[in-house]
């Protein structure tokens, strides 16, 4: 029996910079078992595939702690998107308050020492007796200085050890050897001068330049973790809509339990005001619920008996009792924030470009770094003090923080958004890919139209009565999810028809179906399944063109091998479809129709929307090869739609969206699921890709602006280390604060 592949999504500690993606991951691909494992910065976790058959996850946790780096383990995984503070950020606050505690004497004392100020701290001021001396005042920089690299900078020293004893390094390994060589030579100057030669200054020591460092490296970790958490704020608004408890049916009396404690079955009752504890069907009441947290749908949905309640969103007015149908993680909250993490944690194609330079670009650096002390020293007849400086400038300037959080903080954000706007992500090729659509097909019924359609007119033929023929065709449509199968059976059941029992049913796809009651054989669908079924429907054909002129599909009907009438049934347009094409259309989208109904109403509706092509009469398999051609045109083509009969075309689509009203299969196939049961959906997804790809493409911009021009401005000595550090660190929280922008901008 083949093993499963199964995907875990794991919190890992201590990555810095895009060259620790780079790192965790190839350590984690290397291990036998493991398929892929792709890296977010931005999230700080890692999504692995693998063979549980073959690696266990504390193989995983054991090869990336030797790599340098903590993988959390399952047991020791926390609630994601929570609202406390993680113990890492904790501990990050408590190092750079500690900094900054020590560095700022040692900056200050560092300052007044070259300042004229020192002559009224070194003077002689009574008796010869001053309060402090140069050699004092050394020690007293080399104590502050030693604990700030001792306690708040151990964290870089300590990785870039671990890598070097692999011959590898990173950010941490530009800030350790920048900050020790400057620690290092200061110490060596204070504790024992004579060691050096007597053109060496007891003045020329740079505890301040280490310190200071630290702190501001520390600072913009600081700030970068605090607006991370603030990118996913989308995330801990999904996972905090749950309520802790439920009002269940226990006994024949309702008692509030513990969510964990529900199970599927249980009779539950939600109160006005009240939210839904978990997904279900309405057994008793009627009320209506605002779902706008799962489909950013501000107006309330009316419910009544038999239709579906989603965990999490709330009961506005009327008292309900619904039977649960999914609890725990097969909520659709939990899959909806299980897909959004997916999401995040997956790679936009867009970032291969950063990928491929943060692999190479920190050996590079310290290449930089070398040549520029080496030209000083030798070449410019710099003091070896001053080429030091300038190398350790270039070492601090390169550190390649905000190439590393350039497109998964913007994927963070954009998919978090795009949660609560109703549109469902999943993946961040597909929110990258978005953004390039040319064309956007859409199917016809549920999709357009409202996919509640009903039946307007039933004629007969061959002596049939209405009566009969709604029976036998309502007992064979009973068996369909098809939306016009639901409206037939919902026109006889408002009729007090009665459903009989059906053998040998069939569905052909995109033709109709076919079932016996009553030991007669029944045939439903199209006209060309009429004719190869070879019952003669001549006799329809004049009122079934009326039909057609007036948008209206027909279903004909036959019985033992004669038509038994047709039945015409009329789905309106939803309200949201002419604007929303209208708005594709401002954005140089063209806009097509594809659908399995007869050109005639095909071309009515199109006409009403402002569809630019349509093509009707078509099959699944016919939808996918339409697409397959406008491919190869060079369209990237959009596909939307909600029925089994989409899925060929959806994953033929270079883009698949589909409706949440539709089949599980059609959700599935969906690269994109519209929660909202509308095409305005449709227009905001692309938006929200395009504002995204157009984010990543502005921090990566600037990220590699940032090094290309800070690099040979330190090398040069017209950048100081200390300044240096302040830059990089405000380089990362300026990628990061750019891509929350996302969170307003409007869609």
């Amino acid at each position: 029996m083949e093993t499963k592949i199964q995907t875990m999504t794991l919190p890992v500690e201590g990555m810095t910079c895009a060259s620790c993606v780079a790192r965790v991951e190839k350590t984690l691909s290397r291990i036998p078992g493991v398929n892929t494992a792709a890296v977010n910065l931005a999230t700080e976790k890692v999504t692995v595939k693998f063979n549980p058959a073959l690696v266990s996850a504390e193989v995983m946790a054991k090869a990336v702690e030797e790599s340098g780096y903590k993988l959390v383990i399952p047991d020791a995984i926390k609630p994601s998107g929570g609202s406390e503070p993680s113990d890492s950020y904790t501990k990050l606050k408590k190092e750079f308050t500690l900094s900054v505690i020590f560095a700022l004497p040692v900056i200050i004392l560092s300052m007044i020492s070259m300042t004229d100020l020192s002559a009224f701290f070194l003077a002689d001021w009574f008796m010869g007796v001053s309060p402090l001396n140069m050699d004092d005042l050394n020690k007293v920089l080399f104590l502050g200085t030693t604990i700030v690299m001792a306690v708040s900078g151990k964290r870089f020293f300590s990785i870039a050890w671990r890598l070097a004893k692999r011959f590898e390094a990173d950010m941490n390994t530009l800030v350790a050897v920048g900050t020790g060589v400057a620690y290092v030579y200061s110490s060596i100057v204070v504790l024992f001068p004579d060691w050096l030669p007597e053109s060496v200054n007891v003045m020329d020591v740079y505890f301040d330049t280490a310190a200071a460092i630290i702190t501001l490296i520390l600072l913009g970790k600081v700030l970068e973790a605090k607006a991370k958490q603030r990118a996913s704020d989308a995330m801990k608004k999904l996972m905090s809509i749950q309520p802790k408890t439920a009002r269940v049916n226990r006994a024949g009396e309702f008692r509030d339990i513990e969510i964990d404690d529900v199970v599927v079955g249980d009779v539950i009752l939600v109160r006005p005001g009240e939210k839904i504890p978990v997904d279900g069907l309405i057994i008793r009441g009627e009320t209506s619920i605002d779902e706008s947290m799962m489909t950013g749908e501000s107006i309330p949905v009316y419910k009544k008996t038999g239709e579906k309640v989603i965990g999490g969103t709330i009961n506005t007015n009327g008292s309900i009792e619904f039977r649960a149908t999914a609890v725990g993680r097969d909520t659709m909250l939990a899959q909806v924030v299980r897909l959004v993490e997916e999401a995040q944690g997956s790679k936009a194609p867009i970032q291969s470009l950063a990928d491929k330079i943060a692999s190479v670009f920190v050996p590079i650096v310290i290449g930089i770094s070398l040549l520029t002390f080496l030209l000083g020293f030798v070449v410019w007849d710099l003091e070896i003090v001053q080429a030091m400086i300038h190398a350790i400038a270039v070492l601090i300037i390169a550190c390649p923080c905000a190439l590393g959080l350039a497109t998964p903080t913007a994927i963070m954000v954009g998919t978090g958004r795009g949660a609560t706007l109703g549109v469902l992500i999943k993946n961040a090729e597909s929110l990258e890919r978005a953004g390039s659509v040319t064309t956007v097909v859409f199917d016809k019924t549920g999709t357009i139209t409202e996919g509640k359609p009903s039946v307007t007119n039933v004629v007969t033929f061959n002596d049939f009565t209405e009566n009969e023929l709604l029976q036998l065709s309502a007992s064979v449509e009973h068996k369909s999810e098809h939306p016009l199968s639901k409206a037939i059976v919902e026109y006889a059941e408002q009729k007090s028809i009665t459903i009989q029992p059906v053998t040998s049913f069939l569905a052909n796809p995109g033709f109709g179906i076919t079932g016996k009651v009553n030991e007669k054989n029944i045939v439903i669908g199209k006209e060309t399944f009429m004719r190869e079924s070879l019952i003669t429907i001549f006799s329809a054909e004049e009122t079934v063109a009326q039909f057609q002129k007036e948008g209206k599909t027909v279903v004909y009907v036959g019985i033992q091998r004669k038509l038994a009438g047709i039945i015409a049934i009329a789905d309106t347009l939803r309200s949201t479809s002419k604007d929303a094409i209208r708005k594709l259309h401002s954005m140089n989208i063209t806009v097509a129709l594809l659908t399995g109904d007869n050109k005639t109403t095909a071309e009515a509706i199109a006409r009403e929307v402002g569809v630019d092509t349509v093509v009707a009469n078509v099959l699944p398999k016919e939808k996918a090869e339409f697409i397959k051609r406008l491919q190869a045109k060079g369209e990237i083509v959009a596909m939307v739609g909600d029925g089994i009969n989409d899925a060929p075309a959806l994953a033929q689509a270079n883009v698949s969206l589909a409706m949440a009203s539709g089949t599980d299969v059609a959700m599935e196939t969906a690269d994109v699921a519209l929660m909202r049961h509308d095409l305005t959906a449709v227009v905001r997804a692309i938006t929200l890709s395009r504002r995204t790809i157009s984010t990543i493409k502005q921090n990566l911009f600037w990220a590699f602006v940032y090094n290309v021009i800070g690099i040979p401005l330190a090398a040069f000595g017209m950048l100081s280390p200390t300044f240096a550090a302040g830059a990089m660190a405000f380089s990362s929280v300026s990628v990061v604060s750019n891509s929350l922008r996302l969170r307003k901008a409007k869609m």
